[in-house]
C-alpha cells in the first residue's frame, strides 16, 4: 500500500519564506556601525536617517554595509537634505558602493534644510538625477500618523507609487491593522507590495539606552501616546513578536517582514532561528501523522 506524504502546508511555507527574507532596520550610532549580531552576508539591512548624526552618517554606514556584502538600504529623509548637491553626492556614493535600493521618507524635521519638503519631492529629484535603483521603498501608516491626517497620508501614498516599488508599514503590534490597511489601499487603487513593519525582540534596558544616545524620537516615537504598546515593549523579558508573526503569515498579501531591531539584532536573530526550528518540527510532525 502506498502512502502519500504531503509537502509543507502553505501556511508553513509562507511563514518560512517570511522568516528567510526578513529585513533588519538599524540605527546609526556615534562611533560607527552597531554590532550586527551574526547577521549573514547578503541579508537586507536598512539604515535609518538620524536627526542627530545627519545625512552623512546614513550614507557612510549604508555604503560600508554594501561593500561588506550586505544588501544595504539607506533611509533618505527628504527634509534633511540641504539641496541637490548633497543628494547627488549621496546617490553617487551609493552607486559606487553597489547600493541598489533606497527607502525614501519625509523626515520628522519641522523645517526643511533645503528644497525637499516631503518624500514625494525627493522621489522626483531621485528620478531626475540619473541614478537608477532596482527598488525604492516608501513608508505607510496602518494606524495613522501623529501629525498627518489620514486623507493626506492616502493621497501621498497614491502619488508616490509612480516612483516606488514597495511600501513598508510603520511598526505595528496588531497584524489585523495591517490587513485592514492593505484592503483599504487596494480599494483606493494603491497596488504597491506591502512589507509589514514589526518590532524585533527588544530588551528594555537596551531600548532605553539607545533612545538616550540617539534621541528619543528615533527609537521611541512609535510608542508615544500608546501605553499598551509601551507596556509590551518594556516588560521585564522584553517583547516577543510570536503572535504578530502568526497574524502576518496568515495574510497572503503581506509580501515581507521588516524588523525594527533598535540595534538589538542578536536577540531578534535568535528568535528567528527558534521560529524556523518550530516550523520544521511542525512539518515533521505533520508528515509523521500522514504516514
Amino acid at each position: 500500500m502506498r502512502h502519500h506524504i504531503p509537502g509543507p502546508r502553505p501556511d508553513r511555507q509562507r511563514r518560512r519564506m517570511l522568516l528567510d527574507t526578513a529585513r533588519f532596520e538599524i540605527l546609526p550610532l556615534p562611533g560607527g556601525a552597531p554590532n550586527l549580531g551574526g547577521l549573514p552576508r547578503g541579508a537586507t539591512v536598512t539604515v535609518t536617517a538620524s536627526p542627530r548624526l545627519g545625512v552623512q552618517a546614513t550614507v557612510d554606514l549604508a555604503a560600508a554595509l554594501a561593500e561588506s556584502g550586505f544588501t544595504a538600504v539607506p533611509h533618505l529623509a527628504a527634509r534633511r537634505f540641504t539641496g541637490e548637491d548633497e543628494l547627488d553626492a549621496a546617490l553617487r556614493r551609493f552607486h559606487d558602493a553597489g547600493v541598489r535600493e533606497v527607502f525614501v521618507v519625509g523626515g520628522d524635521t519641522t523645517t526643511p534644510a533645503g528644497p525637499f519638503v516631503d518624500g514625494l519631492s525627493l522621489l522626483k529629484a531621485i528620478d531626475s538625477a540619473g541614478y537608477r535603483f532596482d527598488r525604492i521603498g516608501v513608508p505607510s501608516y496602518p494606524e495613522g500618523h501623529p501629525t498627518i491626517d489620514d486623507d493626506t497620508l492616502w493621497s501621498a501614498l497614491a502619488s508616490k507609487q509612480h516612483y516606488a516599488t514597495y511600501t513598508v508599514t510603520q511598526m505595528c503590534f496588531d497584524g489585523r491593522a495591517v490587513t485592514r490597511f492593505i484592503r483599504a489601499a487596494r480599494v483606493r487603487g494603491i497596488t504597491l507590495p506591502v512589507v509589514a513593519g514589526m518590532p524585533g525582540v527588544v530588551a528594555p534596558a537596551k531600548l532605553l539606552r539607545v533612545g538616550l544616545r540617539i534621541g528619543v524620537g528615533d527609537s521611541l516615537r512609535f510608542v508615544r501616546g500608546h501605553q499598551s504598546v509601551a507596556k509590551r515593549l518594556l516588560r521585564p523579558l522584553g517583547y516577543r513578536p510570536d503572535t504578530l508573526m502568526r497574524q502576518l503569515a496568515a495574510d497572503q498579501q503581506v509580501t515581507g517582514l521588516h524588523f525594527y531591531t533598535f540595534n538589538e539584532i542578536a536577540a531578534t536573530l535568535r528568535w528567528l532561528e527558534q521560529q524556523r526550528r518550530s516550523t520544521t518540527r511542525e512539518e515533521v510532525a505533520s508528515n509523521d501523522h500522514a504516514v
